[in-house]
C-alpha cells in the first residue's frame, strides 16, 4: 500500500512514520512518497526517518519529490499536513492579531481566518489533481484549520477527504486515566467542530463515568483540561471541552497573557524548528549515526513540554506535568484509519466528516467532528449526544465563518473575507476586522487574490 504525504518536510513526519514502523499486520503501508516545495527540508527529515528505520525488518520505503503530480499518481492514500506561509506566517498571523487586541491563535480567530484564507486555494487545488490523478485514493487532512480545510476539499472529494485531529483522543485518553480506566476500553461521546468540541460522555461497560469525574474534585483536576479550566467552570458546563475552547471561555485572559509573553507560540516554534532544520542542513547525510533523530526528537520534546504554555499561564497552571506530555497520537488516529478503510477493519474514531444529519442545527454537507464507525465505504458518522445548549450558538457562529472563509477563497471575494472576521465571536468591531484583512493583505502576497 503506498501512502503519500503532502507536506513531507514537516517536523511531524517522523511521528506518522513511527507509527508505520510499529504497524507488522497484512495490508501495511510499504512505500511512503514525501512531497514538499523545500527540497532541502525533505533531504533532512528523509534523514530522520533512516535513522527510525535503522534496525527495523523491512521498513517502508521512502522517496521524496517536489513534483506535486508525481507524488498523488498512484496513491492509494494522501495524508495532508501543508502549512502556506510556512511558520513564519503563523508567527505573523499572531503579531498583527496581537497589535488590535485579538486573538491570533492558528485555528482559532484572526489567525485562524488568515490562515484558512491562504490554505483553502492551495488545498482545493490540491483535492482537484487527487481526483483527476489518483481518483480512488482516499486524502486523510491534518492541514489546519483541519474542520475548515476538509470541508473546502468535499467539493472535489466528496466523502474521500477525511479531516483528523489529535485533541479529543488526547482528551479522553486524560479522562480515562484520571478514573483509572483503560483508555481503549471506553467508549467517548464527543460532539462539536475541529477545535470547538465537547466531551458528553466516557462509556465503559454501558455506564457513562462522566457524572462521577465531575463530582471528584480530586480526579477532575488531575489532567490537563481539569487544571486548564477548573472544576467549577466544568461542573457549571456539565461537559468537558476541547483545549481550544480555552481562547473562548479565557479570552481575556488568553489575550493578554499572549501579549505579554516575549514571544507568540507561532514565533518560538518557527525559531525552534529553524535551529533544528539549520543544523542538519550543511551535510543531512554525512551526519553522525542517529544524529538528525537525536535532534529531532529533543526538539519534539521542547515543543510538547512548551504546548500551550500561554494559555497555562493566563490560569497560573504553572508547567506541564509529565503524565499530559504524550500527545493524543494523531498519528495513531491516520493508521488506523487507513486500516479500516483498507481492509475493511471496522472501527471507531472521532473525525472531521460531512454532518448527514448527525448535528440537525447544521446542514448535510458541514464538516463536524464527532465518533464515527469506519469501514471500506468510509467514515459514517455515529448517533449520540447532542451538542450543549451553551454550545450551539457557539457552533453555528463559527461555522458560518468557516462558510465564509471558504466562499471567499473560492470566488475571490474580498467581502466574504471581511464578514468572517467581523462575525467571528472573537472579534468584536467591523473596523478592526477591515483593519485585520488590510495588514494580513500587506504581510502575505497569497492573499492577493481578494483584490485590495
Amino acid at each position: 500500500m503506498r501512502l503519500t504525504i503532502l507536506g513531507g518536510g514537516g517536523f511531524r513526519v517522523p511521528l506518522v512514520y513511527r507509527a508505520l514502523l510499529g504497524d507488522r499486520g497484512a495490508g501495511r503501508v510499504t512505500d511512503v512518497t514525501l512531497y514538499d516545495l523545500d527540497a532541502s527540508r525533505l533531504a533532512i527529515i528523509r534523514k530522520v526517518l533512516a535513522d527510525q528505520a535503522a534496525g527495523h525488518p523491512d521498513p517502508p520505503t521512502v522517496t521524496v519529490t517536489t513534483d506535486l503530480d508525481e507524488a498523488v499518481t498512484g496513491a492509494d492514500f494522501v495524508f495532508s499536513a501543508i502549512r502556506v506561509g510556512g511558520l513564519a506566517g503563523r508567527a505573523a498571523d499572531e503579531r498583527i492579531a496581537l497589535e488590535e487586541g485579538v486573538l491570533g491563535q492558528e485555528t482559532v480567530g484572526a489567525g485562524g481566518i488568515s490562515f484558512g484564507l491562504r490554505t483553502v486555494p492551495v488545498a482545493v487545488a490540491i483535492a482537484r489533481r487527487v481526483a483527476a490523478l489518483a481518483p480512488d485514493a482516499w486524502v486523510i487532512n491534518f492541514t489546519n484549520p483541519a474542520g475548515l480545510v476538509t470541508e473546502a476539499m468535499t467539493a472535489h472529494l466528496g466523502d474521500r477527504v477525511i479531516g483528523i485531529c489529535d485533541s479529543p483522543v488526547g482528551l479522553g485518553r486524560r479522562v480515562a486515566g484520571a478514573l483509572g480506566v483503560e483508555p481503549a476500553r471506553v467508549r467517548l461521546d464527543y460532539v462539536g467542530l475541529n477545535h470547538l468540541g465537547w466531551l458528553r460522555g466516557l462509556y465503559a461497560e454501558g455506564r457513562d463515568l462522566l457524572p462521577s469525574l465531575l463530582a471528584d474534585e480530586s480526579a477532575l483536576t488531575s489532567f490537563e483540561e481539569g487544571k486548564l479550566f477548573g472544576a467549577d467552570l466544568l461542573r457549571t458546563l456539565g461537559a468537558l471541552p476541547n483545549e481550544y475552547l480555552h481562547y473562548y471561555y479565557f479570552s481575556r485572559e488568553s489575550v493578554r497573557s499572549a501579549r505579554a509573553a516575549e514571544q507568540t507560540r507561532g514565533a518560538f516554534l518557527h525559531s525552534q524548528q529553524q535551529r533544528f532544520y539549520d543544523a542538519l542542513a550543511p551535510s543531512p547525510g554525512h551526519t553522525a549515526p542517529r544524529a538528525a533523530w537525536n535532534a529531532w526528537d529533543a526538539t519534539r520534546l521542547e515543543r510538547e513540554t512548551t504546548y500551550m504554555a500561554e494559555n497555562r499561564e493566563a490560569v497560573g497552571m504553572g508547567e506541564r506535568d509529565s503524565c499530559d506530555l504524550e500527545s493524543g497520537g494523531y498519528e495513531q488516529v491516520a493508521l488506523a484509519l487507513m486500516r479500516a478503510i483498507a481492509l475493511d477493519e471496522r472501527a471507531t474514531l472521532i473525525l472531521n466528516v460531512r454532518n448527514r444529519g448527525r448535528i440537525p442545527v447544521l446542514d448535510d454537507d458541514a464538516v463536524i467532528e464527532v465518533p464515527c464507525h469506519v469501514d471500506a465505504n468510509g467514515a459514517h458518522p455515529i448517533a449520540g449526544a447532542a451538542l450543549p445548549d451553551h454550545g450551539t450558538g457557539l457552533v453555528c457562529s463559527v461555522k458560518a465563518v468557516e462558510r465564509a472563509v471558504i466562499h471567499a477563497a473560492t470566488a475571490g471575494e474580498r467581502d466574504h473575507a471581511v464578514r468572517a472576521l467581523t462575525i467571528h465571536p472573537l472579534i468584536d468591531s467591523y473596523a478592526v476586522a477591515r483593519r485585520l484583512l488590510d495588514a494580513y493583505q500587506r504581510h502575505f502576497p497569497e492573499l492577493a487574490y481578494l483584490g485590495g
